[in-house]
């Protein structure tokens, strides 16, 4: 699809309408030329009208004077032929014969009567004239009738039209002219941050800063933002790899050095425990890739809100029948609950099922030994529903709360990576939820809230509405 330039559309949205109306009073101008001319024609052979009845009237029909002879040639522009009948209806003096008069103007005797007629093949304008006269002793209506063929008020009426055309014309080309240098000069501030920013190169994300028309200031704010959340996502991107970079080290020097330790086993038996070694270590980097994986999945998730319907207490189900065999093996109680049957949400449900199995996994991990019970419940509050993951073994102190929501961070030294938590926030937050750590005195509560699915609905309807 082809779209128009601004400048073709700011021209086009300009001179369409400037056209449409010229247009308009070009024909309106060419329609009061017609009704000029007519009016300025019919009053010259009124007044030749006029002239000849006193001429009549004083020499008797003999001649017509020369101021008269003189106005037929001047006021009309044109030859002008004019028939007189005396008061008795004989004929006095010019052409042979006159006009025919419409019958609609028959009845007129004393007015004047002006009216178009076919006169030998051509078109002619007239002017019946009757006043009260006296010619050899007779008196009466004389009647004069004036008239002259249409072709000089045409070229009158097509003159005024043309000027107002030439003028139309010209007062569109200088419009456009002037639209177009105008509209060039008015978009250099757009072509100039045009070429500012084509300078830059992928990594300058810095804000704009240069003079610029209060039209474009909410276009350039609007990138400044784009530029800024672009900067802070990359830097995190950066930090993230550092760290994931930092994490994988270890594991995988730990699992290439107890590989390479294969070779060099004494006995079978040492080759056992060093290959159940390198298992284990094999598995934690695993794992650590899994999560690292999974973080980033959950971070573009939010960012991009792809959101799927769901029943959360179906997923919080599965996750705990499926960890149940290995917690219950640890000596720890598995317990799983719910309010309802079902609760619909709306989001990644592999997200929500890897936080739910990060937060079992970390209360076994971090409960400490004296842990013996892990209760997974599934609740409504409101248009909201919880999932709220509860242990009774050591806890985590309010204060380091927001360290252990941290990524790569633990509150104490341990098997974990670091990530558990910090993927559950990050699910919860793609899902338009939080996540919120509580004391349980003792143990931990991790709570995940999500809106319901017509909840979120809602939310987002009245978010694109805004």
């Amino acid at each position: 699809m082809t779209v128009l330039s601004l400048r073709k559309r700011l021209i086009l949205i300009i001179l369409i309408p400037l056209i449409t109306i010229s247009a308009l009073a070009g024909y309106w101008r060419f329609s009061a030329a017609k009704t000029t001319a007519e009016e300025l024609y019919d009053r010259s052979l009124l007044a030749v009208a006029l002239a000849i009845s006193r001429d009549v009237t004083v020499s008797g029909g003999d001649a017509l004077s020369a101021v008269t002879r003189d106005l037929m040639r001047d006021a009309a522009e044109g030859e002008v032929f004019y028939h007189v009948h005396g008061p008795d209806g004989v004929y006095v003096t010019g052409y042979a014969t006159p006009p025919v008069l419409p019958p609609a103007g028959q009845d007129e005797v004393t007015n004047p009567v002006i009216f178009s007629a076919v006169y030998r093949g051509q078109d002619v304008r007239a002017v019946r004239l009757q006043e009260l006269s006296t010619l050899e002793g007779l008196t009466g209506l004389a009647t004069v009738t004036v008239w002259q063929t249409r072709e000089n008020r045409e070229r009158l009426a097509a003159a005024l039209g043309f000027r107002a055309t030439i003028l139309i014309v010209v007062l569109i080309l200088t419009v456009a002219s002037v639209v177009w240098f105008g509209v060039q000069w008015g978009l250099r501030p757009l072509t100039d941050l045009e070429a500012a920013i084509s300078r830059r190169d992928s990594r300058d994300l810095h804000p704009i800063k240069r003079p610029l028309p209060s039209e474009l200031s909410g276009l350039v704010s609007t990138l400044n933002s784009l530029f800024d959340r672009l900067q802070r996502s990359i830097a995190s991107k950066d930090v993230f790899i550092s760290n994931a970079a930092h994490q994988l080290r270890n594991p995988v020097a730990g699992v290439l050095s107890l590989a390479q330790s294969l070779e060099t086993a004494p006995n079978v038996s040492d080759r056992e425990t060093r290959v159940g070694d390198l298992v284990a270590a094999a598995r934690h980097a695993s794992r650590l890739t899994t999560q690292l994986l999974n973080y980033e999945r959950a971070q573009a998730e939010a960012e991009t809100r792809q959101a799927r319907p769901f029943d959360s207490v179906a997923t919080a189900r599965q996750v705990v029948d499926r960890l149940a065999p290995a917690v219950l093996r640890a000596g720890i109680d598995l317990s799983f609950e719910a309010d309802a049957k079902s609760a619909e949400v709306s989001g990644d449900e592999l997200l929500l099922s890897e936080a739910i199995d990060n937060l079992i996994d970390n209360a076994c991990r971090h409960g400490g030994r004296d842990m013996t019970r892990i209760d997974v419940r599934v609740g409504r509050v409101g248009p909201f529903v919880q999932i709220i993951v509860r242990d009774d073994g050591e806890g985590i102190p309010a204060s380091e709360h927001a360290k252990a929501l941290s990524r790569f961070a633990q509150v104490k030294a341990g098997s974990g990576s670091g990530l558990g938590l910090p993927i559950a926030a990050s699910a919860a937050k793609s899902m338009g939820g939080s996540l919120e750590l509580g004391d349980a005195g003792p143990g931990l509560i991790v709570s995940i809230t999500l809106p319901m699915r017509d909840a979120r609905a809602k939310c987002e309807l009245v978010e694109a509405s805004l």
